[in-house]
């Protein structure tokens, strides 16, 4: 069965490169353990059809409508002011403001296309009258995005929580560390590459000008900087649950577009609804065969039959891990993170469990791989995204934006495999 399982995602992959919808793809998957593998399926699609009832899949759409209507309300654009006050004079402070603005985002939205959608437009022109490249503000902005993968809470570790029967408040949790030092990475890197171009930097107010400024700036960005801390307080207050906060974050940001900020009316409202509900449809009908595909694997014992097979070759753990994080990264590089933990989790985590691995360290491991899988080609939609809002030709975007991942991404990610504590230390204060 593991050859027939092989089978069945290289026909997923060729499909993936060849451009199909991702449902199609996952269906031919599917078809090919039918025929090949005589696989029952008259059940498993009653499984599937079950698993989409789950409570916990209904965070996925309230994030999503949450993240579009963020980006178009004005929220993004008040907590980018806020933040610039007090960095943007420095020399690369404007790229640090976009770094720390797309982690804010990701604390409301959970997702990354919502960063460089809701930041770009905004600061991607503003970086250019600086005198940074085009191209370069580009770049750092669609990595940045990333960091609405991990920064809690995530559309990704929530559905990892689902496959693998791992609580997702302790996912939400271990991405938090290696989020949380990527954003700080970027910055770094950012000031480092930032001396090479000739910035036109503008004059801080200075004094009581500067504290009356910043006040002003705060006071009209409370109800934004609010959004976060009531969702993320909820979460880890045990307030609410993560599907209640999902519903709690649209609810809150309906009327805070709508009167406060008014970037919300009736057309921009109804234009944000129909978005999300394209992007919801799409995502749970990927999730209802890919989990269906999931569960033949499992019924057909591929994982146990993979965990021996990769034992066979070494049991060294180092080289596994090792072995594992370019797994991870190749499947990132042709499908969406959502698509890869679904596909993959099942499959690797008896694996990481007998080398001493616990679920919610690889919620981190997985989380930081296929993360990355976003802005590096072939799939890479939060790259390409970024090359149409900054208006750059994606090979132009490509060199900075790996640059930015050698240097401020690969280190984070092998620190989340090889040392345990970047992703349980925090999980561990919560009892878990």
């Amino acid at each position: 069965m593991v050859e027939i399982a092989l089978l069945s995602v290289a026909v997923l992959v060729i499909l993936l490169t060849l451009g199909v919808p991702l449902p199609y793809c996952f269906g031919a998957g599917l078809m090919t353990m039918y025929f090949a593998g005589d696989v029952i399926m008259k059940g498993n699609m009653l499984w599937g059809f079950q698993q989409l009832g789950n409570p916990v899949l209904l965070a996925i759409p309230l994030f999503v409508l949450a993240g579009t209507i963020m980006s178009v309300s004005g929220i993004a654009a008040s907590l980018l002011n806020f933040v610039n006050i007090f960095i943007g004079h420095l020399r690369g402070g404007l790229g640090v403001v976009a770094t720390v603005s797309c982690a804010l985002i990701g604390a409301i939205s959970g997702s990354g296309l919502t960063g460089v959608a809701a930041i770009g437009p905004l600061l991607i022109p503003e970086m250019e009258k600086q005198g940074y490249p085009r191209a370069y503000a580009t770049a750092l902005i669609a990595n940045a995005s990333l960091l609405g993968l991990l920064i809690p809470p995530s559309v990704t570790m929530i559905v990892y929580g689902w496959v693998t029967d791992t609580s997702i408040l302790a996912c939400f949790l271990a991405t938090l560390g290696p989020g949380l030092l990527i954003m700080s990475s970027f910055s770094v890197v950012n000031l480092r590459l930032a001396r090479k171009f000739d910035l036109k930097l503008e004059d801080r107010p200075r004094g009581k000008a500067f504290v009356q400024e910043a006040s002003h700036r705060g006071f009209k960005a409370t109800p934004a900087l609010l959004m976060p801390v009531i969702i993320l307080g909820g979460i880890y207050g045990g307030i609410m649950t993560p599907t209640e906060a999902a519903a709690v974050a649209v609810i809150y940001a309906i009327p805070v577009g709508f009167l406060i900020y008014r970037g919300l009316d009736a057309k921009t409202f109804l234009g944000a609804g129909k978005e999300a509900a394209t992007s919801v449809g799409a995502i749970m009908l990927m999730i209802l065969f890919s989990m269906i595909l999931s569960q033949m694997f499992v019924l057909e014992s591929v994982p146990q039959e993979l965990v021996e097979a990769i034992f066979s070759i070494t049991e060294n753990k180092i080289l596994l891990l090792i072995l594992i994080n370019i797994l991870l990264f190749l499947v990132g590089m042709v499908v969406n993170d959502v698509t890869a933990i679904i596909l993959i989790a099942p499959l690797l985590l008896p694996l990481m469990e007998a080398i001493g691995i616990s679920p919610i360290q690889f919620a981190a491991i997985m989380g930081v791989n296929t993360a990355m899988g976003g802005v590096t080609p072939p799939y890479a939609s939060i790259l390409y995204l970024g090359a149409r809002i900054g208006k750059v030709p994606v090979t132009q975007v490509i060199r900075p934006a790996m640059i930015l991942i050698l240097f401020g991404y690969l280190p984070v990610v092998f620190l989340t495999s090889f040392w345990s504590d970047l992703s349980l230390f925090i999980p561990r204060l919560f009892g878990y």
